[in-house]
């Protein structure tokens, strides 16, 4: 077989290679109709996973809602006036007819239960049942509200300028779509009061929205502005459009194969259209070379076949690496990560297919006088950006020691800004500032106990355990200790139920808002309120045999940090005071520090697998250890610099940039295997004495960096313009990802062509003991 039989049968017979793209392409394109989108975190681990087995066994024991919106409602004097009161009745009236709202246990000043006494019994009944019509009335209300702890920072704030109303929503139930619904309610009721909704279905939910809609702008967006700079380098619309129906071709068939084998799309792969876009733009040696060749022999088709031959094993291996650097994501914990990793892969061996078979053939049926014009300007000797890449590696080579000591300086700086790095999902932090969503969690958190919510369960060694005083003393002993935490707004529990029965049927005598001494008193206490209350105020709080109880812990940020915290202090208090119960963290703010957890552990695994693999694959394509650790080197440098910036940037690194680690890894390594390849070619051309004379070797590498060094910045260029449409997005991670990988492809294009010479001069006598290139 033929070196390069496909790039021939390509060139012999353009017109079937066409048919045949064009024939399978819409196969593929049939399977988008099926999309299922989702943005639920809890599916960012499997099902399997140890949390999300305990957090739905937590759950379904104490009858808990997965999501919850908190709309706040705030008054510029007091909440607790007629009008402001009279609107909190009329929207939660009509919040419980919202589709996908459980409304039987919307939580607001006329739905939430207070425990009274009367008649010497326990009475249990809406907070406000009709509105106050006087001051005096006005005055009882909030003398009931305020000298309850179960309704201060829960539903009004400690200042009364601000309540809430908790809307559990029904499992399955869309939060965005929810809060468009409570939005169009809250817009009927204007007046002094300022409205918000906050909550994680709602950041969720709308996060994945925009995001999706954002995908169907921004790659558009990306292919024209693709398109129009590689007119602006080639100047040739054909050449222009056959790398940009690569691009499309590639998403049609990748997205294709992801939906028809029904994975959802998450954050994650929403991105694979901008990466494998960017990720095409590798076929840029092939034009950038094609130009060169042309305007030397004046003969399309040699300079097809020698283009080809030149760049085919570098482009082969640079497929491979980046394949690989994405590959490592495929052995993650994060589900949507695992499948983002499995479609670039499986773009990326496309993508490869389509430069050997169909930019060949597209090359063919171009006319001969356009390429002629246009590859007129490629001349090294006389091209401006070939002398500004040529003085580039001229520096490099010259002063090779004082370019290796910038950079060791460079990477020490970068250790200590990696040192500062931390890691942490937070959704809500995922928009702007400015926007609603950021605006309304601030504003909410700011005034009551939080809208993060997490659990801990507290388990004893048998039932009834939860009914006796000193468990219920040391559950409420581990409250106040975490409410000491700046992160925890407020916390809720069985106690609190138990306490404040014990004071209203004791003529509401603050001295008895205390645990009773005796089990069955607390025993009874717990029935007369069982009897009288919602079943779920109870039952969100301890289970039936009384050998679970849940305590509530509402935190002011979605910060993992925070709940991390609340466990660090959970055991401290369980250290300081030893007890048979078993404490567990449970909820969503549990499941995102896990998740942020996993995301740290699978960006080290993913990154040091990514690591050893490109080695491998390294010293594979050069057939050399030692020039696979040379070709290392701008690959660890641009890693590790870029840690350090966003270290130093205080950025904190999510989901979108754990994956950065992966493309900055295939990307420099890309670069690498070009400068080092086309090097190593050029010395064989040069002869054997090139190597081991000095000056033949400094003009090999200014020749590299002149002109494969043109293609990879031109490479570069592309990849980074293909990312620029994200700095216009209103989400935080996809403005972070777009200026980084900006960022990165620059750093990772103009290392190679500074510190390969110098690295190479430095070790010449290592690397060439024989005289030539191995």
């Amino acid at each position: 077989m033929k070196k390069n039989a496909l790039v021939e049968f390509s060139i012999a017979h353009p017109k079937l290679i066409l048919a045949v793209v064009l024939l399978l392409t819409p196969a593929f394109l049939a399977q988008l109709p099926k999309i299922q989108l989702d943005t639920n975190p809890k599916n960012m681990l499997p099902p399997t996973s140890d949390v999300r087995v305990w957090n739905d066994s937590v759950d379904q024991t104490f009858g808990l809602y997965e999501d919850t919106i908190v709309v706040g409602i705030v008054h510029p004097r007091s909440v607790l006036n007629k009008g402001t009161l009279e609107k909190v009745r009329d929207i939660s009236a009509e919040v419980l007819r919202v589709k996908g709202v459980a409304g039987r246990d919307v939580a607001s000043f006329t739905t939430i239960d207070n425990v009274t006494a009367e008649a010497g019994g326990l009475k249990v009944a809406p907070l406000v049942t009709k509105i106050p019509q006087n001051d005096a009335e006005l005055q009882a209300l909030r003398k009931t509200l305020f000298e309850n702890p179960l309704f201060v920072d829960r539903i009004i704030s400690r200042d009364e300028k601000t309540t809430v109303i908790h809307v559990p929503l029904e499992k399955g139930a869309n939060g965005k779509e929810v809060a468009d619904g409570i939005r169009e309610i809250l817009a009927k009721h204007q007046g002094e009061e300022q409205y918000y909704i906050a909550g994680d279905p709602v950041a969720r939910d709308t996060f994945g929205a925009q995001m999706f809609k954002l995908m169907r702008v921004f790659s558009p967006m990306a292919l024209v502005i693709m398109f129009l700079a590689i007119y602006a380098m080639f100047r040739n619309l054909v050449l222009a459009a056959s790398m940009v129906m690569v691009a499309i071709v590639t998403i049609i068939w990748t997205m294709g194969v992801g939906v028809g084998l029904g994975f959802p799309i998450h954050i994650m792969n929403s991105m694979t259209p901008l990466f494998l876009l960017a990720i095409a733009t590798d076929s840029i040696h092939i034009f950038n070379e094609f130009y060169f060749r042309f305007r030397e022999s004046k003969d399309k088709r040699a300079a097809i076949v020698e283009t080809m031959e030149a760049v085919g094993r570098p482009v082969r291996y640079t497929a491979l690496a980046t394949a690989a650097a994405f590959s490592v994501l495929l052995f993650m914990h994060v589900v949507p990560v695992k499948v983002f990793g499995g479609m670039i892969v499986f773009g990326t061996i496309v993508l490869r297919l389509l430069s050997f078979s169909l930019i060949p053939a597209i090359l063919t049926l171009v006319r001969e006088e356009k390429i002629g014009r246009a590859a007129a300007g490629e001349n090294i000797a006389t091209n401006r950006t070939a002398r500004a890449l040529a003085a580039l590696a001229s520096f490099g080579a010259n002063k090779p020691k004082l370019t290796a000591a910038i950079g060791l300086a460079l990477i020490a700086l970068a250790a200590v800004g990696m040192s500062r790095i931390v890691v942490n999902n937070n959704m809500v932090a995922w928009f702007k500032p400015s926007s609603e969503i950021r605006i309304a969690d601030t504003v909410i958190n700011r005034a009551m106990g939080g809208t993060s919510l997490g659990y801990v369960v507290a388990t004893a060694d048998r039932p009834d355990a939860i009914k006796r005083p000193e468990t219920l003393r040391y559950i409420e002993g581990l409250q106040r200790h975490l409410e000491k935490l700046p992160a925890v707004g407020k916390t809720v529990s069985v106690v609190d139920y138990v306490k404040r029965v014990n004071r209203v049927l004791h003529d509401n005598n603050p001295k008895f808002d205390a645990v009773p001494d005796t089990a069955d008193t607390i025993a009874q206490y717990l029935f007369l309120f069982s009897t009288s209350a919602k079943p779920s105020d109870l039952d969100n709080v301890v289970d039936y045999p009384f050998q679970r109880a849940n305590i509530w812990v509402q935190l002011k940020t979605w910060d993992s940090t925070a709940m991390a915290s609340v466990i660090r202090a959970t055991q401290q208090y369980q250290r300081a005071n030893p007890t048979t119960l078993e404490l567990k963290p449970a909820g969503i703010a549990y499941f995102n520090l896990v998740w942020n957890h996993e995301v740290v552990w699978d960006m080290v695994k993913g990154f040091l697998l990514a690591l050893a693999v490109i080695f491998i694959i390294l010293t594979f394509n050069f057939r050399s250890v030692k020039w696979a650790l040379i070709g290392y080197v701008p690959l660890l440098f641009t890693a590790l610099l870029i840690y350090g910036v966003v270290g130093f940037a205080g950025k904190s690194f999510d989901l979108p940039m754990s994956v950065l680690s992966c493309l900055s890894l295939g990307m420099a390594v890309d670069f690498s295997i070009h400068f080092i390849s086309r090097l190593k070619q050029q010395l064989v051309e040069a002869g054997a004495d090139a190597a081991r004379n000095l000056a033949a070797l400094k003009e090999a590498l200014l020749w590299t960096a002149a002109r494969p060094g043109k293609g990879i910045m031109r490479n570069a260029a592309l990849f980074a313009v293909a990312f620029s449409v994200m700095l216009f997005s209103p989400l935080t991670p996809y403005i972070t990802v777009g200026a980084f990988i900006i960022s990165m492809m620059l750093l990772s294009a103009l290392l190679p062509l500074l510190y390969l010479p110098a690295l190479i001069v430095l070790m010449r006598g290592w690397l060439f003991k024989t005289g030539e290139p191995k």
